[in-house]
Protein backbone atom coordinates (compact mmCIF):
# COMPACT_ATOMS: atom_id res chain seq x y z
CA UNK A 1 0.00 0.00 0.00
CA UNK A 2 1.20 3.50 -0.86
CA UNK A 3 -0.17 5.39 1.99
CA UNK A 4 1.40 8.71 3.23
CA UNK A 5 3.47 8.57 -0.15
CA UNK A 6 3.33 11.65 -2.11
CA UNK A 7 4.92 12.61 -5.09
CA UNK A 8 5.80 10.55 -8.20
CA UNK A 9 9.38 8.95 -8.30
CA UNK A 10 10.38 8.60 -11.99
CA UNK A 11 12.40 6.42 -11.73
CA UNK A 12 15.24 9.12 -10.12
CA UNK A 13 17.12 8.81 -6.83
CA UNK A 14 15.73 11.19 -4.32
CA UNK A 15 18.82 13.62 -5.07
CA UNK A 16 18.26 13.42 -8.93
CA UNK A 17 14.51 14.34 -8.33
CA UNK A 18 15.19 16.94 -5.79
CA UNK A 19 17.85 18.47 -8.52
CA UNK A 20 15.19 18.08 -11.59
CA UNK A 21 12.57 19.91 -9.78
CA UNK A 22 14.91 22.93 -8.32
CA UNK A 23 15.60 23.39 -12.34
CA UNK A 24 12.36 23.24 -13.50
CA UNK A 25 10.80 25.66 -11.18
CA UNK A 26 14.10 28.26 -12.30
CA UNK A 27 13.80 27.56 -15.58
CA UNK A 28 9.53 28.26 -15.05
CA UNK A 29 10.50 30.92 -13.02
CA UNK A 30 12.67 32.43 -15.85
CA UNK A 31 10.27 31.79 -18.63
CA UNK A 32 7.08 31.75 -17.57
CA UNK A 33 6.44 28.92 -19.76
CA UNK A 34 8.25 25.50 -20.08
CA UNK A 35 7.82 22.53 -22.17
CA UNK A 36 8.26 19.02 -20.52
CA UNK A 37 6.60 15.53 -20.21
CA UNK A 38 3.64 15.13 -18.40
CA UNK A 39 4.08 13.44 -15.64
CA UNK A 40 7.06 15.64 -14.78
CA UNK A 41 4.86 18.55 -15.28
CA UNK A 42 2.02 17.45 -13.30
CA UNK A 43 4.26 16.81 -10.01
CA UNK A 44 5.85 20.52 -11.07
CA UNK A 45 2.25 22.28 -10.07
CA UNK A 46 2.96 21.26 -6.66
CA UNK A 47 6.97 23.09 -6.14
CA UNK A 48 5.61 26.32 -8.52
CA UNK A 49 2.55 26.71 -6.66
CA UNK A 50 4.15 26.18 -3.30
CA UNK A 51 7.37 29.24 -4.37
CA UNK A 52 4.21 31.09 -5.53
CA UNK A 53 2.67 30.76 -1.86
CA UNK A 54 5.79 32.28 -0.63
CA UNK A 55 6.47 34.87 -2.49
CA UNK A 56 3.36 35.86 -1.68
CA UNK A 57 4.02 35.93 1.80
CA UNK A 58 6.90 38.58 1.26
CA UNK A 59 8.40 38.50 4.46
CA UNK A 60 12.12 37.22 5.04
CA UNK A 61 11.47 33.77 6.39
CA UNK A 62 9.46 33.34 3.23
CA UNK A 63 12.16 34.22 1.07
CA UNK A 64 14.78 32.17 2.47
CA UNK A 65 12.80 29.18 2.46
CA UNK A 66 12.67 29.58 -1.29
CA UNK A 67 16.46 30.43 -2.09
CA UNK A 68 17.16 27.37 -0.10
CA UNK A 69 14.44 25.24 -2.55
CA UNK A 70 15.69 27.20 -5.80
CA UNK A 71 19.78 28.28 -4.83
CA UNK A 72 19.07 31.37 -7.13
CA UNK A 73 18.91 35.22 -5.90
CA UNK A 74 17.68 36.00 -9.45
CA UNK A 75 15.25 33.65 -9.53
CA UNK A 76 13.87 34.80 -5.85
CA UNK A 77 13.94 38.26 -6.41
CA UNK A 78 11.68 37.55 -9.72
CA UNK A 79 9.12 35.40 -8.00
CA UNK A 80 8.36 38.32 -4.96
CA UNK A 81 8.88 41.17 -7.11
CA UNK A 82 6.84 40.00 -10.31
CA UNK A 83 5.41 36.52 -10.18
CA UNK A 84 3.74 36.30 -7.05
CA UNK A 85 1.97 40.07 -6.87
CA UNK A 86 0.30 39.12 -9.99
CA UNK A 87 -1.72 35.91 -7.93
CA UNK A 88 -2.21 38.65 -4.79
CA UNK A 89 -6.34 37.85 -5.13
CA UNK A 90 -6.05 34.07 -6.46
CA UNK A 91 -5.94 31.54 -4.03
CA UNK A 92 -3.82 28.26 -5.61
CA UNK A 93 -3.87 27.35 -8.80
CA UNK A 94 -1.08 29.46 -9.81
CA UNK A 95 -0.15 27.09 -12.62
CA UNK A 96 -1.71 25.48 -15.32
CA UNK A 97 -0.99 22.19 -17.59
CA UNK A 98 -1.78 21.99 -21.36
CA UNK A 99 -0.97 18.69 -22.94
CA UNK A 100 0.96 19.76 -25.91
CA UNK A 101 1.49 16.41 -28.38
CA UNK A 102 4.37 14.07 -28.47
CA UNK A 103 8.14 13.91 -28.73
CA UNK A 104 9.68 12.98 -31.91
CA UNK A 105 12.30 10.74 -30.55
CA UNK A 106 10.52 8.16 -27.76
CA UNK A 107 7.04 9.44 -28.35
CA UNK A 108 6.79 10.65 -24.64
CA UNK A 109 3.78 12.87 -23.74
CA UNK A 110 4.29 16.81 -23.93
CA UNK A 111 2.95 19.31 -21.75
CA UNK A 112 3.71 22.81 -21.43
CA UNK A 113 3.47 24.39 -17.98
CA UNK A 114 2.87 28.10 -17.54
CA UNK A 115 1.76 30.57 -15.12
CA UNK A 116 -2.17 30.92 -15.25
CA UNK A 117 -1.91 34.69 -15.73
CA UNK A 118 0.54 34.24 -18.92
CA UNK A 119 -1.44 33.64 -21.67
CA UNK A 120 -3.71 35.77 -20.70
CA UNK A 121 -0.86 39.01 -20.91
CA UNK A 122 1.45 37.72 -23.91
CA UNK A 123 -2.21 37.98 -26.08
CA UNK A 124 -3.07 41.00 -24.92
CA UNK A 125 0.46 42.44 -25.46
CA UNK A 126 0.60 40.72 -29.34
CA UNK A 127 -3.12 42.34 -30.22
CA UNK A 128 -1.77 45.59 -28.87
CA UNK A 129 0.86 45.01 -31.22
CA UNK A 130 -1.30 44.15 -34.17
CA UNK A 131 -3.91 46.56 -33.50
CA UNK A 132 -0.96 49.72 -34.06
CA UNK A 133 0.32 47.52 -36.62
CA UNK A 134 -3.08 47.65 -38.35
CA UNK A 135 -3.36 51.74 -37.60
CA UNK A 136 -0.23 52.45 -38.94
CA UNK A 137 -0.80 50.77 -41.71
CA UNK A 138 -4.04 52.32 -42.87
CA UNK A 139 -2.46 55.72 -42.06
CA UNK A 140 -0.06 54.97 -44.55
CA UNK A 141 -2.65 53.69 -46.94
CA UNK A 142 -4.66 56.97 -46.55
CA UNK A 143 -1.62 59.38 -46.97
CA UNK A 144 -0.44 57.53 -49.94
CA UNK A 145 -3.94 57.45 -51.25
CA UNK A 146 -4.56 61.53 -51.15
CA UNK A 147 -1.02 61.95 -52.37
Amino acid sequence: MRHLNQGRKLSRTSAHRKALFRNLVLALVKHERIKTTDAKAKELRRYADRMVTLGKRGDVAARRLAFSFMQSRDAVKRLFDEIAPRFKERNGGYTRVVKFGFRRGDAARLSIVEFSDHSERTTGARTRKKRARREEERQSSRSGATA
